[in-house]
């Protein structure tokens, strides 16, 4: 008799068991995506997202997510067409910015694009321009980031941008990166600009 009882102690340790696992699994997946994709989607330079951001109306995630696509926060980040900085932008574009008032260009100088401030700034008001130039569309003024505003014009004639429309596999895939940053972006840093 007293193995018996033994035995049947033993199973009432299962439904215990079975609690914490689900605990720990709960835990997991509560903190497990933070802890893991916290160190694959790093926030810098938050002072100069939120001001510039803010400044422009345009969408500090997208920004941070823009940044991390094109040159993952590497401020010396330079393409071969001749890109420059945290938002991989073109000097005519930053000098175009200045042209429509858009940037104030005694404040901000074009030529200093590897300067994080003055490329995150010049990359808002341009991110701006195009998402006003698409009238909010935020996947045809990313596109446009990648592709140029002509590109996106000559695929779509509405205010969708259908994946199967863009014409160039990298920018497909660009889209997708940016929308796949942003989401990451508000999950892991919901606070980061409040």
């Amino acid at each position: 008799m007293r193995r018996r009882g033994g035995l049947l102690a033993g199973y009432r340790i299962i439904p215990l068991l079975i609690v914490c696992l689900f605990g720990v699994i709960a835990f997991v997946y509560s903190f497990g995506p933070s802890l893991l994709f916290g160190s694959l989607y790093p926030l810098e330079y938050e002072e100069q997202v939120s001001a510039s951001s803010a400044a422009h109306g345009v969408d500090p995630y997208l920004v941070a997510a823009v940044i991390k696509t094109e040159s993952d926060w590497d401020e010396d980040a330079a393409s071969p067409r001749g890109a420059q900085g945290l938002m991989q932008l073109m000097p005519a574009t930053a000098e175009d910015m200045i042209a429509k008032g858009r940037v104030d260009g005694t404040r901000y100088d074009a030529a200093n694009l590897s300067d994080p401030e003055t490329n995150i700034e010049f990359g808002c008001a341009y991110l701006a321009y195009l998402l006003d130039y698409f009238h909010g569309a935020t996947d045809k003024a990313v596109a446009a980031y990648n592709a140029g505003m002509g590109s996106v014009d000559a695929w779509v004639q509405d205010d969708e941008l259908p994946h199967h429309v863009i014409e160039f596999p990298e920018t497909q895939a660009y889209v997708v990166r940016v929308n796949v940053a942003l989401a990451r972006y508000r999950d892991l840093y919901r606070d980061a600009f409040a």
